[in-house]
């Protein structure tokens, strides 16, 4: 494999490595220690902030400010950053560049990015939609080329994003990871005055309250495992609220960003629940027949990603597709070498 580009994913449940090559072709790499010879590192970044938008090249001032917007996602920078920390001494005559999952939603539109909040939380202290999960919503985007597009980025973390002709328009994810559609451990958009409930009553500090909503909830916090495979397993009712729970929402997000849209073309499921769980992608699917969605059940049932999985003639196409922000990530590095 010629003119390698390391990626290196910091997720919030997972830590990929993976050496790309310049035809796309890929191979997982256990450990920094056994990496091949490389050009360069590319890191997945969750959050770029206002500040970063393209790829950039990571110098000492460009780590600290990153370690400043750790604090908007928590789950994921500071594994990020002490990944690249570490890469860093593994690999330091190379050079590492920082690629967005924010990057891809700079072409929300106002009326998508704008909070109904002051005007001084949005200007002085940068309140607004910065949506993530960009590095596989664009590489979905490539795959199921229509120009109405929503993609179901559904794992660990889970997003819902509207595609026009190649640019979001719309995501569930907002200012930070948290919000959206639920999660393995995280809620989704909630009640804001529950939050402020909880601390107006002292039932949890601010330190506490992060933590719960980060770690305990979404699935774990319904269901008592963020695995979806194990809560179908199950026979327990919790489980199947959960499961019913996270469809509804996700449905809901469908149809939400099928209106930003003003119709829809296709939906694609990603990412490891997307691609792995057929019977999630049927209940969502089940509740979006009132949009022309008709999943053909057999296709589902034997799907191996990348796969139609629509009735021949239906409206709205339905595809699995194999997430592969590795190749995404190495493509954008290397526009900055």
């Amino acid at each position: 494999m010629a003119g390698l580009i390391l990626v290196v994913n910091a997720g919030s449940t997972s830590l990929k490595l993976s050496a790309v090559a310049e035809d796309g072709s890929a191979e997982a790499v256990d450990s920094l220690d056994e990496a091949p010879p490389v050009e360069a590192v590319a890191h997945r970044v969750v959050h770029g902030g206002a500040r970063f938008r393209e790829p950039v090249r990571i110098d000492d001032g460009v780590r600290r400010e990153l370690e400043e917007l750790a604090e908007l996602a928590p789950l994921h920078m500071a594994p990020a950053l002490e990944a690249i920390d570490q890469a860093q001494r593994a690999l330091p005559d190379v050079p590492h560049v920082a690629v967005f999952d924010t990057a891809f939603h700079a072409t929300l539109p106002a009326e998508a990015f704008t909070y109904a909040l002051p005007r001084r939380w949005r200007e002085q202290w940068g309140i607004r939609r910065y949506g993530f999960h960009g590095l596989s919503v664009a590489w979905s985007a490539e795959r199921v080329p229509v120009p109405r597009l929503v993609v179901c980025h559904l794992g660990g973390g889970c997003s819902v994003t509207a595609v026009l002709d190649g640019r979001s328009v719309d995501t569930t994810m907002g200012f930070s990871p948290l919000e959206g559609v639920p999660m393995a451990t995280r809620p989704g958009a909630i009640d804001a005055e529950i939050l402020l409930y909880l601390l107006r009553h002292r039932y949890l500090t601010a330190d506490e309250l992060e933590h719960e909503l980060e770690h305990e909830s979404g699935l774990l916090g319904l269901g008592g495992s963020a695995r979806v495979e194990h809560l179908e397993a199950s026979t327990e009712p919790d489980a199947r609220l959960a499961l019913d729970v996270f469809a509804h929402q996700v449905a809901g997000a469908v149809a939400r960003m099928a209106a930003s849209l003003g119709g829809l073309d296709a939906i694609v499921f990603t990412a490891g629940v997307g691609e792995g769980s057929a019977t999630m992608r049927g209940d969502i699917c089940a509740r979006l027949g009132f949009l022309g969605v008709q999943l053909d059940p057999e296709l589902n049932a034997t799907a191996v990603p990348d796969a139609s999985l629509g009735v021949a003639d239906s409206p709205v196409g339905v595809w699995v597709v194999h997430a592969r922000e590795d190749l995404v990530a190495a493509r954008a590095a290397s526009t900055v070498l």
